[in-house]
């Protein structure tokens, strides 16, 4: 990734005077250096939710144990039918999959909670390794789980490499131009899309969720990599930065392409009252972003599960899956507009995304007749309940950069 397309000033001498500013590099190579991190922090935004994205896709997967021991080589096998007279309205496993949302949020949470405490004074390399290995050990750990417990335990994993990378790379950012921001913004909605997208397709060639889990494995690879090579450009902009000598031995091209960094020591120690001033301020964002989560995630995880059309040629698992690929579809769209428009009012969109909840379905009556089979859901129904994940991503525009 290359570094700011602005030119770096130098240092003030010891006697307070200062150089002349470097020239500017020529606008080509200012223009390269945008696509650079437009590229690089796309592809970090990518590769750190997709891991997250993957766990909450096959949270139906994990927990209907679909996976025989000993045969890893089908996939769906033919549901157990339910007798359309039956008292039971729903198709659900013994455990939800809140199950999955909880192993994959509250790791990250955590993370983001403890982090201002002191995640500072850790580099960014070993962050940055941390959170590859977690990620690669989560879909390794999930594809050779043969219980709830183990594959939870591989959620975790996904969760921490989500959180630790989150707050590893968007911290990065403060020493690029603020574009990248929505580039990582987009990143994240495009983890949801291909990450949905990817699992969906190959299960439906017929691939195992196994084997499907470790095809992902190069997705952990490519993290490292960009992940590595933004720190590198970062370690050659602080080295020139605090040793002007050392410029003569750095590369001028990448020289050249760095911002300017403020002097070391400058930055500003508030106290506790006026960082309570500053957390009031931010209550009007805060405020949406809670409500928005909680609908979302009620209804990603809680309800999603539930809405299940029998005798169609999509089983119940693949149903689950093409609500999160549609829903993930809706997200993509929405964070890459964040450079096309702008919503102030994000408590519009919080709002909207609550009023899609849908209502609970009537209880079944009862019948002392003999029962004849009942007409099911009809084609436009279930085409308005796979339209509902478009719905419910709107509310990711007051969320550019969150999971």
């Amino acid at each position: 990734m290359g570094g700011c397309a602005g030119s770096r000033q130098r240092l003030s001498d010891s006697e307070g005077e200062e150089t002349d500013p470097a020239p500017r590099p020529p606008l080509q190579d200012r223009q390269g250096a945008h696509w650079k991190n437009a590229v690089g922090f796309w592809l970090l935004g990518l590769c750190n939710n997709f891991s997250y994205v993957v766990m909450l896709s096959a949270a139906h997967d994990i927990l209907s144990h679909q996976r025989a021991p000993g045969n890893q080589s089908h996939v769906d096998p033919d549901p157990t039918p339910t007798p359309h007279n039956s008292t039971s309205r729903f198709d659900c496993n013994s455990v939800s999959t809140a199950a999955v949302l909880l192993a994959d949020i509250l790791p990250t949470l955590i993370i983001k909670l403890l982090a201002p405490l002191g995640l500072h004074l850790l580099p960014y390399s070993p962050r940055v390794l941390t959170s590859g290995i977690c990620a690669a050990g989560s879909f390794i750990l999930v594809a050779f789980s043969h219980s709830v417990a183990t594959s939870l335990c591989g959620v975790v994993l996904a969760s921490i490499s989500s959180g630790l990378g989150e707050v590893t790379f968007l911290s990065l950012t403060s020493f690029y131009p603020r574009t990248v921001i929505s580039w990582w913004s987009s990143g994240t909605g495009g983890a949801g899309l291909l990450g949905a997208l990817s699992y969906l397709g190959l299960t439906q060639a017929g691939l195992s969720p196994q084997h499907t889990l470790l095809s992902m494995l190069g997705i952990p690879a490519l993290m490292l990599a960009s992940g590595l090579c933004a720190l590198t450009l970062l370690c050659w902009l602080i080295l020139a930065h605090h040793h002007p000598f050392s410029e003569s031995c750095a590369n001028p091209a990448l020289l050249s392409l760095c911002p300017p960094l403020p002097p070391a020591g400058s930055g500003s120690h508030l106290s506790l009252q006026e960082r309570w001033t500053v957390f009031k301020g931010l209550l009007h964002y805060i405020v949406p972003l809670v409500l928005v989560y909680f609908a979302e995630y009620f209804i990603n995880q809680g309800l999603f599960e539930l809405l299940f059309f029998r005798n169609t040629f999509l089983s119940h698992a693949q149903q689950y899956r093409w609500y999160q690929m549609l829903y993930q579809a809706g997200v993509f769209a929405s964070r890459s507009s964040l450079r096309c428009c702008h919503i102030r009012h994000t408590w519009a969109l919080a709002l909207l995304q609550v009023l899609t909840v849908p209502p609970p379905p009537p209880a079944p009556r009862p019948t002392l007749a003999p029962s004849f089979p009942q007409p099911h859901a009809p084609l436009p129904q279930q085409g308005v309940f796979f339209a509902h994940p478009h719905i419910l991503s709107t509310g990711n525009k007051s969320q550019p950069g969150c999971v």
